[in-house]
């Protein structure tokens, strides 16, 4: 599906056409000497701003204020064994201790009074909830939880969640009894970020337990109103490098490839496998009229592009947009501002493992470069021939280069088959997303804030969201016969110079063993950057 050009609004500037409240975003962006800025003026300013509403479910905002004083109901899968261990629920005792007083210290003195026996279960909870996220902020950055990156012992809503994860793994139903109402008593979807992932750990936990519990889930992509949707994803851009470092290196990386082609009037093809939903490419826009000779003759963007009927509990978390959403529009109008011919098509929900020359209308007189951003992991859901159709696929394409991005979560086992071990995985990822983003918001509440943690939470009931790590991808990108680009030092000195406007705690690294470039939070890997070509020596042989 070809998406038309529409008619230029004649009141916009095509440098400051874009919301209010990022306009000295903006302005420092363009100042910047590298390509480490995020163009939204081709935002379509024209809307009424006082338009945009969130379609809130309330219902979760306040779950916590209608917990009963009885464990929640379980349904149980598993079969528990008899007897239970006493010893490890002292540890949980010490646990619930140590965040008690982490509340105390935040809720005026409240009280959670615990018996004192073996079972150690929650027996009383003061009415009052907790009110650490309604509190005006000081603007003080909270749930940090302390500068050592390497430090757990802050991190309580993890030694919570995990063991209980372990108790269903081994059908222990008391212990997890036990553990979901200590969880239930102490998650909040406001607070720090410990509060924030006990509350999408529980969620997560009880989903698993009975799939057919009635469940409020968070605020998403999907349940928003468009406008409202793209400004989150522009504030998100702002705060936080999560996005805008990986689709930063990406631009970086087409631009380095197109100065490799001899014929600089060849037409540029863009294989969109991606999550930015349209807030990556004006920066690319803007970059390609400063290139020498000026942008390509006609410059087409494929997306590969995933529905909002798709099921919500398995679909790769920043994919969906909203019903109404348009980027396309707003794209090519801001395009035509700058004298660029663009093109936009739309591959809507369509089975990444059958792409072809054919369904992209792939062209011999185009540079194809594939732009794969945390997606491809999406192919985990899929079956081991499936998975080797796609890279067999992607080959068959013949791009001029293929810019993989995805999460980096060092994974050290073979298949992290059983629920307690990828459990225990993805609530790591979840705590480096709330962590870094508690400090990108400086601690303050945000419905901006709300919808992006939302759509990360999808993460913790996906049972194969996070079990690759960067030597995997890298295996497979060799077995289908690519080779690793080094990155060139524009993009490297445009990354760094990017990277120190966010949050000192964020750092880049370069793996000179096989040129990845990875992003890190308090000193943990968040995701990678990689740069591939067609194995030439294959070709050859």
């Amino acid at each position: 599906m070809t998406i038309e050009e529409p008619d230029p609004n004649p009141s916009a500037d095509h440098v400051l056409d874009w919301l209010e409240d990022s306009v000295s975003f903006l302005s420092s962006y363009l100042d910047d000497p590298y390509l480490g800025d995020i163009s939204t003026c081709w935002w379509d300013q024209s809307q009424d701003a006082g338009q945009d509403f969130i379609n809130t479910n309330t219902a979760f905002s306040s779950s916590t204020n209608n917990i009963t004083t009885s464990p929640p109901p379980i349904v149980a899968k598993h079969s528990p064994p008899s007897g239970s261990s006493n010893k490890r629920k002292a540890s949980d005792d010490q646990v619930l201790k140590a965040s008690q007083n982490h509340h105390q210290r935040k809720s005026n003195g409240r009280r959670i009074n615990k018996e004192r026996d073996g079972d150690g279960v929650v027996q009383e909870v003061v009415a009052a909830k907790k009110s650490v996220g309604n509190k005006k902020s000081t603007g003080k950055v909270i749930g940090n939880n302390g500068s050592n990156s390497n430090n757990k012992e802050g991190r309580w809503a993890e030694q919570l969640l995990n063991p209980c994860a372990a108790a269903i793994t081994a059908g222990n139903l008391s212990r997890v009894q036990h553990l979901l109402y200590v969880i239930h008593e102490l998650a909040s979807p406001t607070g720090d970020a410990n509060h924030r992932l006990a509350a999408h750990g529980l969620r997560a936990l009880t989903h698993h337990l009975s799939s057919s519990s009635p469940s409020v889930g968070p605020t998403t992509f999907a349940s928003t109103e468009p406008r409202f949707f793209q400004r989150s994803l522009l504030k998100f851009y702002e705060v936080s490098p999560w996005f805008s470092f990986p689709n930063n290196i990406a631009n970086a990386s087409i631009l380095q490839i197109l100065s490799g082609e001899t014929d600089q009037t060849r037409n540029l093809h863009i294989l969109d496998i991606g999550v930015s939903h349209g807030v990556q490419w004006p920066t690319l826009l803007e970059a390609l009229t400063r290139r020498s000779g000026g942008p390509p003759p006609l410059v087409r963007i494929t997306v590969v592009a995933a529905t909002i009927e798709a099921d919500q509990n398995t679909e790769t978390p920043f994919s969906i947009g909203p019903q109404g959403d348009n980027f396309s529009s707003r794209l090519l109008a801001f395009a035509k501002s700058m004298d660029i011919n663009l093109q936009i098509e739309r591959l809507d929900n369509y089975p990444l493992h059958k792409l072809d020359a054919h369904i992209i209308n792939a062209s011999s007189d185009e540079t194809l470069i594939v732009c794969a951003q945390f997606r491809l992991h999406h192919l985990n859901h899929s079956t081991p021939d499936e998975r080797s159709e796609f890279f067999k696929a992607l080959r068959s394409l013949e791009p001029k280069g293929v810019i993989l991005s995805e999460n980096n979560m060092d994974c050290s086992c073979t298949t992290c088959g059983d629920f307690a071990t990828g459990f225990s995985r993805r609530v790591e990822y979840l705590w480096r997303f709330l962590d870094s983003t508690s400090s990108a918001f400086k601690g303050r509440e945000s419905e901006e804030r709300r919808v992006m943690e939302g759509e990360a939470a999808k993460a913790m009931t996906n049972r194969r969201e996070m079990n690759e790590g960067k030597d995997k991808w890298c295996e497979r990108m060799r077995g289908a016969g690519f080779v690793v680009e080094v990155f060139g030092e524009d993009a490297i000195d445009g990354a760094r110079a990017m990277l120190r406007k966010y949050d000192s705690n964020w750092e880049m690294k370069v793996d000179e063993k096989d040129g990845c470039v990875g992003l890190w939070w308090k000193g943990q890997p968040v995701s990678f950057c990689s740069l591939w070509k067609s194995n030439m020596k294959l070709e050859d042989s």
